[in-house]
C-alpha cells in the first residue's frame, strides 16, 4: 500500500512560520552573511588528505611504483584547491565577523595562498610523524597483527591523523577549518583531541573511545594514552569583567615516555606528568607528578558473601570475608 503527503493549502503558513523564526539574533542561523567553509568540502578534504598520507590503503587502491606519481600528481591539485577555498573562507569570515576590510581591498585570498603553501609542503614531514605514530600502536600493542591491521582499522590513529593535519592549520591561525576536522574526527572515533593541542612523536591511543585532549595541552614524545583519559582544565582564569581569558595555559603537560592507563583523569594548565612517570587507571589528579613515579588509586576492598550460611547462626569468623 503507498500513500502521498501534501501539505495543501497549508504549506505557505508553515513557511512564513519557520522563516519568522530565523529571525533571531543569528545563533542558529546565518542569513545575509556570506564566507562559510562548506561542512561536505571539509569532509571532502579529509579523504582526500588520508589517502594522500596513507596511498594504497584508502582511495585508490591499485598503486604501483610505476603510477604512484601520476596518481599523486592528480590528488595535490584537488587537496590544493578544496584547502585555498575553504581557507579563503575562514579568514574573509573572520574578518567581516571583526568588522575588518569593508571599503578596503580584501587580502584573504593571498593570505589563503601562503597558507595552502606552507600546507602542502609539512605533509612530508607529518607522513614521517604518522609513520612513527603507526609504529608505536604497533610496538604498543600485542594484539596488533601488523601495521597495515593498524593503518585500516585503529579508530586512535584516524584520530591522531587528522589532528596533526588539522594542527598544521591551527599553527597558520585558520579559524574554524581546524576544529571541523577535528570534531569530523571525533565523531568517526570517540576521540576529541583539540587541534591546538601540541602533541609529540610516537603517539599511541590504545582503544580510543573517550579519550580528551584539550586545546593547551602539551605531550612529548613516546606517550601512550589509554580509553577515556582526560587531559583537561581544572579552572579558567578570568579578566577584571569576569570574561574567560581565552589561550591561557590551562591543560596540564606531559613529557616523555609517559603511559596513562584508561579512564584518568588529569587537569589543570600547572600539571606536569614528569618524564616516565605513570598513571594508573580511574586516577583523579591536578597536582604534578615526578619524574618516573607511578601514580595509582587503592584497590577497592573486595566483600564476599557465602550466602549457604543465610538464615543459619554466625560463627566469629562469619560468612564474610574479606580479600
Amino acid at each position: 500500500m503507498s500513500s502521498t503527503f501534501s501539505f495543501g493549502d497549508k504549506l505557505p503558513g508553515l513557511v512564513e512560520r519557520i522563516v519568522e523564526s530565523y529571525g533571531d539574533e543569528g545563533r542558529v542561523q546565518h542569513i545575509d552573511r556570506a564566507f562559510l567553509p562548506a561542512p561536505r568540502q571539509v569532509e571532502e578534504l579529509i579523504y582526500r588528505l588520508v589517502e594522500l598520507m596513507y596511498p594504497g590503503f584508502f582511495g585508490r587502491q591499485d598503486l604501483t611504483r610505476h603510477n604512484v606519481s601520476y596518481h599523486v600528481g592528480e590528488l595535490l591539485p584537488r587537496i590544493g584547491y578544496l584547502l585555498h577555498r575553504q581557507v579563503e573562507k575562514c579568514l574573509c569570515y573572520r574578518e567581516r565577523l571583526e568588522g575588518r576590510s569593508d571599503g578596503e581591498k580584501c587580502t584573504c585570498c593571498d593570505a589563503a595562498t601562503e597558507v595552502t603553501d606552507r600546507f602542502i609542503n609539512s605533509l612530508v614531514e607529518v607522513r614521517q610523524m604518522l609513520s612513527a605514530d603507526v609504529q608505536a600502536a604497533y610496538d604498543g600493542d600485542p594484539a596488533a597483527l601488523n601495521c597495515d591491521e593498524i593503518v585500516l582499522a585503529y579508530p586512535g590513529l584516524l584520530a591522531i591523523t587528522v589532528h596533526r593535519l588539522a594542527h598544521e592549520l591551527y599553527k597558520s591561525d585558520v579559524p574554524m577549518l581546524p576544529r571541523m576536522m577535528s570534531e569530523w574526527a571525533h565523531r568517526q572515533t570517540g576521540v576529541d583531541i583539540h587541534p591546538g593541542a601540541r602533541i609529540g612523536g610516537s603517539f599511541f591511543i590504545d582503544h580510543g573511545t573517550g579519550v580528551v585532549i584539550g586545546e593547551t595541552t602539551d605531550i612529548g614524545d613516546n606517550v601512550k594514552v589509554y580509553q577515556g583519559v582526560t587531559l583537561g582544565a581544572l579552572s579558567f582564569p578570568r579578566d577584571e569583567r569576569g570574561q574567560i581569558i581565552r589561550g591561557a595555559k590551562r591543560h596540564p603537560t606531559v613529557e616523555d615516555d609517559v603511559t596513562i592507563y584508561a579512564n584518568a583523569i588529569i587537569l589543570g594548565g600547572r600539571t606536569v606528568l614528569r618524564k616516565g612517570c605513570v598513571i594508573g587507571g580511574s586516577v583523579f589528579l591536578t597536582s604534578s607528578v615526578p619524574e618516573g613515579a607511578t601514580v595509582a588509586i587503592t584497590p577497592p576492598a573486595l566483600r564476599m558473601r557465602d550466602r549457604s550460611l543465610e538464615g543459619k547462626p554466625r560463627e566469629p569468623e562469619g560468612g564474610d570475608f574479606q580479600i
